[in-house]
């Protein structure tokens, strides 16, 4: 070919087939037809009837399941149900509405997730894409996480669908199971009201409204978002309310949102786990890191959870662990959730010693084999001291909580001996001890007594003085 000769320019036409047979490409198909497939009217399938399997024989309330839902019990280990799920299930198989109160640990998301499964089981028919049949809201992404996880496991045997809505991820497979349908939605409030004003859910068809962790709702100011999920549910619903303390504004949330419902509380008295041997360490503000790694570097501690106030404190504790040769990860708000995910598949896998955590990992985390549980620094609400301690000692276990405490913290320690109503046994055989905060928590000094400018005291009032006159009278 001669240079000047231009070669013809190759558009792949012929390769991709784009115009063979002078057939155009073909294309999806429009969006009304993909809507029309998600239309409330569309007609319900039945599910496939699976094989039926042999009742157990177990102990309480677990002795009247079905019998997929006995051998899902059995195969994660369980035979007697708790208190809260003995006296919670029954009420809730009846079709009733339930206010439960119970400490953490006591096997409370089992206690609302299997009469839902088996109730939803029961009907045996296939969901309707975008409209759910039931509905758990969680305050944490964590913690509707492990509410999935308890729904795989106790319904592994029952053919009920299921997905968890929370933001910080894509949500693209979030509206693929919306499609697709299913049966059970476990979402936080904030990513699920997006999903609803883009049509991706529908809450119409709900049958069963949750609503668990309703103080950490209301402390983390999402109590208008469930007002505005609330007003988008029908009318004709079963609704069960679960909250580990009672603010007078739970009582009058849930008095609003339950119709005569019943009440199961375990354990008002005593909202502390009574396995716990519970230790206060008075140390200085800058000595708490060193005390913290000569306690996690004995035999005796396993595996930890370090809770700071702030998001840049767990960093750097994080950060101090890793350079004595501790194992450490970090969860808290700023991290995204694939990091929290991550961070927390290390912990129970064994990979991390220490999950050094806010607040946010304070409620609903259940992993097995926490030994420790230390408060670096206090919380500023009293409540949330019995939700980090809660984290061990669970299933019946024992666990130790370690409480540093600074002179500057001596107010948020007396809120919290007064909401357990009993002192934390004081441990001042460390190296650290700080006598100058042990001082001013246990033996506080009085205020003197103020006096006025005249030296008689607050009791005697000063001298009045003469009002002053014009100098010039007219």
């Amino acid at each position: 070919m001669n240079m000047t000769e231009r070669k013809p320019r190759n558009r792949g036409d012929k390769k991709r087939g784009r115009f063979a047979g002078g057939k155009s490409r073909k294309r999806g198909k429009p969006s009304r037809a993909r809507d029309d497939q998600f239309r409330p009217d569309q007609q319900r399938r039945p599910r496939e009837i699976a094989e039926p399997m042999e009742a157990l024989e177990m102990e309480g309330i677990f002795g009247s399941l079905t019998p997929e839902v006995q051998h899902a019990l059995q195969k994660e280990g369980y035979s007697t149900p708790t208190p809260v799920q003995a006296k919670a299930i029954p009420p809730q198989i009846d079709g009733r509405d339930l206010f439960g109160s119970a400490q953490t640990g006591t096997g409370k998301t089992a206690a609302f997730t299997i009469p839902l499964l088996q109730e939803l089981a029961a009907e045996k028919i296939n969901p309707e894409g975008r409209r759910p049949r039931a509905l758990i809201l969680a305050p944490t992404r964590e913690l509707a996480a492990q509410i999935g996880d308890s729904i795989t496991a106790y319904g592994r045997f029952l053919q009920v669908s299921h997905t968890v809505i929370f933001g910080g991820v894509g949500q693209g497979p979030q509206e693929k199971a919306m499609n697709r349908g299913v049966d059970i939605v476990v979402a936080t409030p904030g990513r699920l009201l997006d999903l609803m004003g883009q049509g991706f859910v529908q809450l119409d068809a709900v049958k069963t409204f949750i609503l668990d962790e309703a103080d950490r709702m209301l402390d983390m100011g999402f109590i208008p978002d469930v007002e505005r999920i609330l007003a988008m549910l029908p009318k004709e619903r079963r609704t069960g309310f679960f909250s580990a303390t009672l603010p007078t504004a739970v009582e009058v949330f849930a008095k609003r949102l339950l119709v005569n419902p019943a009440r199961v509380t375990i354990n008002p008295e005593q909202p502390t786990v009574e396995k716990i041997c519970q230790r206060l360490l008075y140390v200085d503000r800058d000595h708490k890191d060193d005390l913290l790694v000569s306690i996690l570097r004995g035999p005796e501690v396993g595996r930890a959870i370090v809770f700071t106030q702030m998001k840049y404190k767990a960093n750097r504790v994080c950060e101090r662990l890793e350079r004595v040769g501790i194992s450490a990860a970090p969860i808290h708000g700023n991290k995204t959730q694939a990091a929290r995910t991550r961070a927390l598949d290390q912990f129970r896998k064994g990979k991390v010693k220490v999950l050094v955590a806010t607040d946010i990992a304070a409620r609903g985390i259940d992993v097995d084999g926490i030994t420790d549980v230390f408060n670096y620094d206090l919380p500023t609400e009293a409540e949330t001291y019995i939700h980090r301690i809660g984290r061990t000692a669970r299933a019946g276990s024992e666990g130790q909580a370690w409480t540093f405490c600074s002179k500057e913290e001596a107010g948020l320690l007396l809120d919290i001996e007064r909401l357990i109503k009993k002192p934390i046994p004081d441990d001042v055989e460390h190296d650290l001890h700080s006598e100058r905060a042990f001082k001013s928590v246990r033996s506080p000094k009085k205020q003197p007594r103020r006096e006025s400018r005249n030296g008689f005291g607050k009791n005697k009032p000063a001298k009045r003085r003469p009002r002053r006159t014009a100098r010039f009278a007219r």
